[in-house]
């Protein structure tokens, strides 16, 4: 391998079960299997980082295991089967050494060395996100379809710590449904932000007497996949289903901005704690990132599969490190679709039609044409 696993920027995890590395900088990807044939029943469903120095990713496949992929060494190391309950992850963390895991079905599950010890609680079913909240661990948030958010303490795991109620009732008294697509917790306080499939971003703060949000915004017609948090945690960026990314202001619940270039369902969402960039994935085969300030697009590198969900580095200076030569050459390209170079080249040939008008022209496609016996015309 010409560079080392630990430079990569971007991580991302594709629906054939290829965890792919990308380093920005050289725009070279490297693809990282843990098996020897590709099935798609090992698609990534979720990932995290391992550890605070983010030296191993925690990888969630559609077959209900976890793999382990050290950073350092640029391969999986572990593996362990996750099973109970129904439907993918919609969430993995780590806490204590201890890997916890959400699936569709509503179960969440703290796996610890002895298997006796595990802990397990229903969380509702139709859950669509599971997320931790990195001030206090040992508390993760959950939501779906007609499941409200909750927050749950581990260490008590028997009731939730906070459930949201639903808003009031609409214009015609109907009742609004619910749908909370994705999470997660601000920090240095108690507030949680959300986004819907029906196209809202809502603030709640357990801390208040109401447990309604505190601040909804809606943004575009089409259901809202994923959000991540921008440095400073005063706005949020989200992405939709019909390749619509935005920066929302949670202080005032307004469209800050928009961000351009997309063609297909935003699958994951991912912030520099520090830089302002966003990096995003989606079906559409292509990783983004984008300047938040300027909505410049930074990055585009094709990446051939499907993505479900990505990793950003929090390192700063990525111009003062990798030590290492650059690769001879790139294993992606930028901007390109690689199908265009295995298309067969199409040559055309100008022929003078035989009609009356000199002018007219017939353009034939293809390879050129056999000679015709020609016949002699009347005068």
């Amino acid at each position: 391998m010409a560079s080392s696993a630990r430079w990569n920027h971007v991580w991302v995890g594709s629906e054939t079960g290829i965890l792919k590395g990308v380093n920005l900088r050289r725009r070279q990807a490297t693809n990282y299997v843990a098996a020897s044939a590709l099935r798609r029943d090992e698609g990534v469903s979720a990932m995290c980082w391992g550890d605070p120095s983010e030296s191993e990713i925690l990888v969630g496949c559609l077959d209900r295991s976890v793999k382990l992929f050290s950073t350092e060494k640029g391969k999986f190391t572990e593996s362990r089967q996750c099973l109970g309950g129904e439907g993918s992850f919609c969430g993995l963390a780590v806490h204590d050494s201890s890997i916890i895991t959400c699936v569709e079905s509503g179960l969440l599950k703290v796996w610890r060395d002895a298997s006796s010890e595990n802990m397990e609680t229903q969380v509702g079913a139709g859950v669509c996100r599971m997320r931790q909240n990195p001030a206090q661990p040992q508390c993760v948030g959950t939501g779906g379809k007609e499941n409200a958010l909750k927050v749950w303490d581990l260490h008590r795991p028997e009731e939730p710590i906070f459930r949201a109620k639903n808003v009031r009732n609409d214009w015609l008294n109907l009742r609004v449904p619910v749908w909370e697509r994705d999470l997660q917790f601000l920090p240095g306080s108690e507030k949680i932000v959300t986004c819907t499939g029906h196209h809202q971003v809502r603030l709640y703060d357990p801390s208040s007497p109401q447990r309604r949000p505190v601040l909804e915004a809606t943004y575009g017609e089409y259901p809202l996949t994923a959000l991540s948090l921008t440095p400073g945690a005063d706005s949020v960026v989200v992405g939709s289903s019909h390749g619509d990314m935005a920066v929302i202001d949670l202080r005032q619940g307004r469209l800050v901005k928009c961000l351009k270039g997309f063609a297909g369902s935003v699958r994951s969402v991912h912030c520099h704690p520090t830089l302002p960039l966003v990096a995003s994935c989606g079906l559409d085969r292509f990783l983004r990132v984008h300047n938040i300030e300027d909505k410049r697009l930074v990055h585009k590198v094709y990446l051939k599969s499907r993505l479900n969900c990505l990793l950003l580095t929090s390192r700063e200076k990525w111009e003062d490190e990798e030590p290492e030569p650059a690769a001879p050459q790139a294993d992606v390209k930028e901007e390109k679709d690689e199908l265009w170079d295995g298309m067969e080249t199409v040559a055309t040939r100008t022929v003078l039609k035989r009609t009356g008008d000199p002018n007219v022209r017939e353009t034939q496609l293809g390879k050129h044409p056999k000679k015709q016996k020609r016949t002699s015309a009347g005068p």
